[in-house]
């Protein structure tokens, strides 16, 4: 079964919430701190994080932050009372995977975690298929099927919305994308002000398969307009 991992303080949103992850077969761990929450992410690897924004000891969005800084890829839910545009850009440009804002309906956030399970897990469901998709490009291989990246044959650990947006660019080499397409294509967002969300993505992926990132070889910067996949390696 898989695994989910619950960081939320409020004793009754926190029940809520795992009755409708039991209801989809998850194991849960829960914790009511942020910091004990963390602690908990690097030693377990959870295929879902379920995130509070305001939490004890350590906030929700210092927490994502730390998850991605240590290189978790585990797929993460932000989940907070507030509203405003600005909390759901910040949680986005941290690292989560997605944003569900309280009160929420069961379906809305049954709905969400599918989605995000779906594109964390792929294809594993027939491990037997031969039509495996690959991308190779000079030692890096991305295999669509599997959502895994190796280089020079060692994995590398990417978040299922990392994952999306360098097989979208590897797909289409030498295309190049605005920051709203990409806004669109991997986040599903059609907002002004989520374009820093692209910038954080594009900088932690580069972060993870390039030599230098300040020479970039694989994903290259279009400049005044957005980012493509070089078409030369």
């Amino acid at each position: 079964m898989p695994r989910a991992l619950v960081i939320e303080d409020d004793h009754k949103i926190a029940e809520l919430i795992k009755i409708h992850l039991k209801d989809l077969h998850y194991e849960i761990d829960h914790t009511l701190d942020g910091l004990e929450g963390y602690e908990m992410a690097k030693k377990t690897n959870y295929c879902l994080i379920i995130l509070d924004l305001m939490l004890p000891s350590m906030d929700g969005m210092e927490v994502c932050r730390k998850i991605r800084a240590n290189d978790i890829a585990s797929p993460i839910i932000m989940v907070t009372a507030k509203s405003e545009e600005i909390d759901r850009v910040l949680g986005l440009e941290t690292g989560a995977d997605d944003y569900i804002v309280k009160p929420f309906g069961v379906r809305e956030f049954q709905a969400r975690v599918k989605a995000v399970l779906r594109r964390s897990l792929g294809k594993f469901d027939n491990p037997s298929s031969t039509n495996t998709q690959l991308i190779e490009a000079d030692g890096l291989t991305i295999d669509l099927d599997k959502r895994s990246v190796q280089k020079a044959g060692s994995r590398i650990e990417l978040t299922p919305k990392e994952f999306d947006l360098l097989s979208l660019l590897a797909a289409s080499p030498g295309k190049s994308f605005n920051r709203q397409s990409l806004l669109n294509l991997v986040w599903g967002y059609d907002f002004e002000g989520y374009e820093h969300t692209v910038n954080s993505h594009i900088n932690r992926v580069r972060a993870k398969i390039e030599e230098d990132m300040n020479k970039p070889s694989y994903i290259l910067t279009s400049w005044g307009y957005g980012y493509r996949f070089n078409e030369n390696l």
